[in-house]
């Protein structure tokens, strides 16, 4: 309450001595003086000979949004100076925070000299020099400065940080937000390591600034030694390109380019490179996409993904992570109520040894339309889909589809509490080809086919709960009966969109298993399985599902070691068990029917606390669909431990279980974080070779000095 009344003295002396500004200010400038500073302290005194007014005893002076805090404050009317002394706080409207023992400041606070300087920015990253000059609020001149991000020891507060940056001379420019280092050097734990006559870096408030990014240094079998030397530029707040020339020995320079931009209905993007390499080949790539809002319901976009040769990406480490197929899409699609549609164009490049360009197929075009009605009187709603599809290749069949399939579904509940779905539907398609060659022979069809397919299904569920606190359990019975004719999918017919299909628990009450339109699934046959499930009140559940299906007469579109072509199909389960943050197990299975035998397993397993936890990924595929897939068996597996608050590491590999296989990868990762630095170092071996990449080790030191920037080598 003192202070208070204080304050209110100190405004009335203000008052009465005259507005805190200069004598020269006359009265028609009064409106665009400076705002008066507002005082509150334990003591206030005022001469008025002199013009001088002296706070002491927890002073704080306000002005605009500058706030200043000291032992005392001495503020000078006629040369309009303040004096301040003492455990000094001085808040800046950016969030930066200085501390001081003295400070000579103009009466807007805006210029003055300062001695025994400690910055602390909005990021938390200090700055503390023997004395620095202030000018116009905006620009801060340090002597013998030194900066740092790091947290010194609570222990023993003397001790160097684990780096800093030590200059002679800082100038920290707010209105360009950068900080600039004359002969400055790097210390890591007290011992310089790097010098440099000149160094700047973004102040905290910059998010993006033009200029050279931290170079990435390297050395690899391939392309000898590497130095990629990245420029940013900032176009504009919504678009950026960075620039970086790579250095090869081996193979010669790289020109790599990424381009960003956000508009106000989308983005874009593209990133590509171009290389003569040492055999004066000219290879390169270009990734580029596009989404874009036009209103509430439609958009459309693109993506274009091409490179000049199979095995690029890979060995000049653009992508990577791609797909071994390039994707090239342009599409239009709407939504509207319980409607979609889409219209889109696709070209594919395959970077697999067996891909063969002429038989990658063009989709102009493929438009799609899907509608579900309303739900009527009793609760059943109708469906419709319709596709068009337009496929040429240069070297194989071309196909041109239209299907149109129209559907009613009705769910309904039992007297018991089963349910029960009723559906109907009927599909159409016409074909028209050039250059198919049928399932087993060399004759080529060309005109048109098609064909017409009713279908009606009662799928059936029975849910029973058994509550046993703090748990309860569900155990659910589940069929399906679906009748439609035989036959259906003519040598005529070709199969495009149906190729990927595998029978497993996702699809075991599907109706029609296939992916798409050109197959479909025919003659009387039935789903059935048992679910059970237990759940803790506190989130932990394990599940477990198992099914099989049954026709009436074998099927010849499915091959044998698809599981679905005889009488009675493979058996499918899975096994889920999680029963809390610490282990989480999944388990799939699919087994063969006539022998027991095992033709796919997929075993995933996550288990452990942050110090110490383990992954394993255990896949094994029997032979699959006329030897489009030949089947696979391999296992991953991976320990992750946080050693403690700043050191964490993980190893982990893949090895090829079948029999001419092996280990495929290892790497191996330690990693020390801190509030201000980063140690990464990583080793990987990859074990298999392809066309004129050959196996090859690699080992990556990362340095990155937070709020300066990143080092990455790699050997």
């Amino acid at each position: 309450m003192g202070r208070f009344f204080l304050g209110i003295l100190g405004i009335i002396c203000l008052l009465v001595a005259g507005p805190i500004y200069p004598p020269a200010v006359q009265a028609a400038d009064l409106s665009k003086a400076a705002i008066p500073i507002e005082f509150s302290a334990d003591r206030l005194s005022y001469d008025r000979e002199l013009g001088v007014i002296t706070a002491s005893g927890n002073v704080e002076a306000i002005r605009e949004d500058r706030i200043l805090r000291a032992d005392t404050i001495t503020y000078n009317q006629k040369t309009d100076l303040l004096t301040t002394t003492g455990n000094i706080t001085f808040l800046e409207p950016s969030g930066d925070v200085m501390f001081a023992e003295y400070m000579e400041l103009s009466g807007n606070m805006k210029d003055g000299i300062i001695e025994d300087l400690r910055l602390v920015f909005s990021d938390s990253s200090r700055l503390a020099a023997a004395g620095a000059r202030r000018s116009g609020g905006v620009k801060l001149d340090l002597r013998k400065a030194v900066y740092s991000p790091c947290n010194l020891c609570p222990d023993n507060p003397d001790r160097p940080p684990l780096w800093q940056v030590k200059a002679v001379k800082v100038v920290h420019d707010k209105g360009r937000k950068v900080v600039e280092y004359s002969d400055a050097w790097l210390e890591i734990a007290g011992f310089p390591v790097a010098y440099t006559p000149y160094f700047a870096h973004p102040d905290p408030t910059v998010k993006r600034q033009s200029g050279f990014l931290i170079p990435d240094i390297g050395n690899s079998s391939d392309l000898g030694f590497v130095v990629k030397a990245p420029y940013f530029f900032n176009l504009a707040d919504n678009q950026d390109l960075t620039f970086t020339p790579i250095s090869t020995s081996k193979e010669g320079p790289v020109l790599a380019i990424e381009y960003r931009h956000f508009l106000f209905n989308g983005k874009f993007e593209a990133a590509g490179s171009l290389t003569h390499d040492s055999e004066d080949d000219l290879r390169g790539h270009i990734f580029s996409k596009g989404r874009f809002d036009i209103d509430e319901t439609w958009r459309w976009g693109f993506d274009a993904n091409r490179v000049k040769d199979d095995t690029y990406l890979r060995r000049y480490n653009f992508g990577a992570d791609k797909d071994d197929t390039l994707t090239s899409r342009i599409f239009a699609e709407g939504f509207r109520k319980r409607n979609y549609f889409s219209a889109d164009s696709y070209a594919y490049q395959g970077l697999q040894k067996s891909d063969d360009s002429g038989t990658s197929p063009y989709v102009i075009p493929m438009l799609d339309y899907n509608h579900v009605g309303e739900a009527g009187r009793f609760g059943g709603r109708t469906n419709l889909d319709v596709s068009l599809l337009a496929l040429t290749r240069t070297d194989a069949p071309d196909t041109r589809r239209l299907s149109a399939k129209g559907g009613w579904q009705l769910p309904f509940l039992g007297p018991l509490g089963d349910t029960y779905t009723l559906s109907a539907s009927l599909q159409g398609d016409i074909y028209h080809v050039d250059d198919l060659i049928g399932d087993g022979s060399e004759n080529r069809f060309n005109g048109v086919s098609g064909r017409l397919r009713p279908e009606v299904a009662l799928d059936w569920r029975f849910p029973i709960i058994k509550e046993e606190d703090p748990i309860y359990h569900i155990i659910e019975p589940i069929a399906g009966i679906i009748v439609s004719p035989y036959g259906g999918n003519s040598a005529n017919i070709p199969n495009e969109d149906s190729r990927d299909f595998e029978f497993d628990d996702t699809n075991l009450f599907s109706h029609n298993r296939f992916t798409g339109f050109d197959r479909v699934e025919s003659g009387p046959r039935a789903n059935y399985g048992l679910k059970w499930g237990v759940f803790g009140s506190k989130g932990g559940s394990t599940t477990v599902l198992v099914g099989q299906s049954l026709r009436l007469k074998d099927d010849s579109t499915f091959t044998k070691d698809s599981g679905l072509s005889d009488h009675f199909s493979d058996i499918v389960g899975k096994v889920h068990i999680g029963p809390g943050s610490l282990f989480d197990l999944l388990y799939r299975t699919r087994i063969n029917k006539d022998d027991l035998n095992f033709r796919r397993n997929e075993l995933q397993i996550n288990a452990g606390v942050p110090a110490l936890s383990f992954s394993s990924k255990y896949v094994f595929f029997d032979q699959l669909e006329k030897s489009e897939f030949l089947g696979r068996e391999e296992i991953f597996m991976q320990i992750n431990s946080s050693f403690n608050r700043f050191w964490r590491g993980h190893i982990g590999g893949v090895r090829d279980l079948t029999g001419d296989g092996g280990m495929r990868s290892l790497a191996l990762n330690l990693t020390y974080e801190n509030e201000c630095l980063v140690l990464s170092g990583t080793a990987t071996r990859k074990f298999f070779a392809d066309r004129d990449l050959e196996p090859t080790d690699a080992v990556i030191f990362r340095v990155s000095f937070k709020t300066l920037g990143d080092v990455n080598t790699g050997f």
